[in-house]
């Protein structure tokens, strides 16, 4: 089973504008309710693309720095970065059909 990135305003620049693949970060809140259902989504998306593209959830009360640059005011929001620039963005809940057109547009462009 892959497991998510726990990523930080700390190892962000690392991890995801350092990456050579892409990279879809699921900005969350513990307390947001869509963000809960939207986490096994993420889960099965990061299982589903294992090569292909990163997975990495950054958690916004606890890292205020990273959410703040990238102008992230709702959430869920799901950033995909590809070469270290945003290239997609995805606000509130979707489908995991629709995650995995967002993927596979981001891998093949």
């Amino acid at each position: 089973m892959t497991k998510e990135l726990v990523l930080t305003d700390a190892n962000f620049q690392k991890d995801v504008l350092g990456a050579s693949q892409p990279v879809l970060v699921d900005f969350w809140a513990e307390w947001c309710g869509p963000c809960r259902m939207l986490s096994p989504v993420v889960a099965r998306i990061a299982e589903a693309n294992q090569g292909k593209i990163i997975v990495g959830k950054m958690n916004v009360d606890e890292n205020q720095e990273t959410p703040q640059k990238y102008g992230i005011q709702g959430i869920p929001t799901l950033l995909f970065f590809k070469n270290g620039n945003v290239v997609n963005q995805i606000v509130g809940f979707q489908g995991q059909d629709n995650i995995q057109r967002a993927v596979d547009e981001v891998v093949s462009a």
